[in-house]
């Protein structure tokens, strides 16, 4: 019977011995697995960034087919991002409070350039004779940058010009 209670701390004394050939996997730059932090990557606002930008260069050459695809993805990334930062923002909160500071941080960059990228499409549409389709977007600018910002008094603004609504804004 004694010798059933010496057992266990045989397994610990003789368990525990450290492995002579250890295996350690060593990064020299931690920065190579952070994929999604890189510039050139799909899921970030650099990238949105270079869709409006590459629809700028199709409107300056008059293409406004091509300018109307680059500024619809840019918009569908914009809100994709949204949505995501939106996500982790509220999954976070009450759990670790730098989370969601980041995510609101974030996600308000990310709603900044989905207003931008609504009002150069916006423009195009009303270029291009196609006004009803414009409106959306200026109620969506309205709706996610808040009627007080620049963003929405000139959303209002230009649905003022287009007959949309006819009370002026006075905030």
């Amino acid at each position: 019977m004694k010798f059933l209670k010496f057992i266990p701390i045989l397994f610990i004394f003789f368990g525990n011995v450290p492995y002579k050939n250890e295996v350690r996997a060593e990064i020299s730059n931690p920065e190579d697995f952070r994929v999604l932090s890189n510039v050139s990557k799909k899921l970030s606002i650099s990238n949105v960034e270079y869709f409006i930008k590459e629809g700028d260069k199709y409107i300056k050459n008059g293409d406004f087919e091509k300018a109307k695809d680059f500024y619809l993805d840019a918009r569908k990334l914009a809100k994709q991002l949204a949505s995501f930062y939106s996500d982790l923002n509220s999954t976070f909160k009450g759990i670790d409070a730098r989370i969601p500071k980041e995510m609101q941080t974030k996600g308000k960059q990310t709603l900044q350039i989905l207003a931008e990228s609504n009002e150069r499409l916006v423009s195009m549409y009303i270029k291009t004779e196609k006004p009803e389709v414009a409106v959306p977007l200026l109620v969506e600018i309205i709706r996610i940058m808040s009627p007080n910002s620049p963003e929405g008094k000139k959303a209002y603004e230009r649905l003022i010009q287009l007959g949309f609504v006819e009370t002026k804004y006075k905030g």
